[in-house]
């Protein structure tokens, strides 16, 4: 009998201590799979808005086009080009002329989204190389209905690095564009929220 009570009592001491560790896993799925955060933890500091101002050269001519037609449209005589997408790496620069000092790349694809007016999906990054905010990024995903206005506004959604939990939104206005060509020069103000 003296060696049963021992068993009896490791077997107990056993019991309680899977029950206790049970009891914590239980009560830390109660908590869900979302919790709230100090915003100190993350680095983040006092937010701020900024202005920004570039230049997009979206170049679908020459040699090194920046610009290319992924898939063409529904159907070529349409006046919208509805369904076409067009992928691009266009460089990003402090003035209207493409020698001017590169900012950045914006990256991304536009479609031709609406059978009744020119407008595009746009969904870009623009990736910035340049002094403190250089691999940084911004992301645009909206409509640019260029047919329509002269000055074309568009949300940006988030980013990157420097501009982690960035909001706010871009407006878009045509400098120049050669229809012949394609060739477009687009000035971008950009006015964002981040940290």
């Amino acid at each position: 009998m003296a060696r049963v009570l021992p068993t009896v009592a490791s077997q107990l001491i056993v019991f309680l201590l899977i029950s206790s560790f049970s009891t914590i896993l239980v009560s830390g799925e109660e908590q869900g799979f979302a919790r709230a955060l100090d915003r100190k933890l993350l680095g983040l500091k006092k937010e701020k808005l900024s202005h920004f101002r570039f230049f997009f050269h979206d170049i679908l001519s020459g040699k090194n086009p920046t610009a290319v037609q992924v898939v063409p449209p529904s159907n070529y005589s349409s006046s919208t080009l509805f369904g076409l997408v067009t992928m691009f790496d266009d460089p990003l620069t402090l003035g209207p002329k493409l020698s001017s000092k590169m900012v950045g790349k914006a990256q991304g694809f536009y479609a031709s989204a609406s059978q009744q007016d020119v407008a595009f999906l746009m969904v870009m990054n623009f990736a910035f190389t340049e002094g403190k905010y250089n691999g940084s990024t911004l992301t645009v995903i909206g409509r640019n209905n260029g047919g329509t206005s002269r000055v074309r506004e568009m949300p940006v959604v988030g980013g990157s690095r420097l501009f982690r939990f960035a909001r706010g939104y871009a407006e878009a206005t045509t400098h120049s564009l050669d229809l012949k060509t394609g060739d477009a020069i687009i000035e971008y103000n950009v006015y964002v929220f981040h940290y």
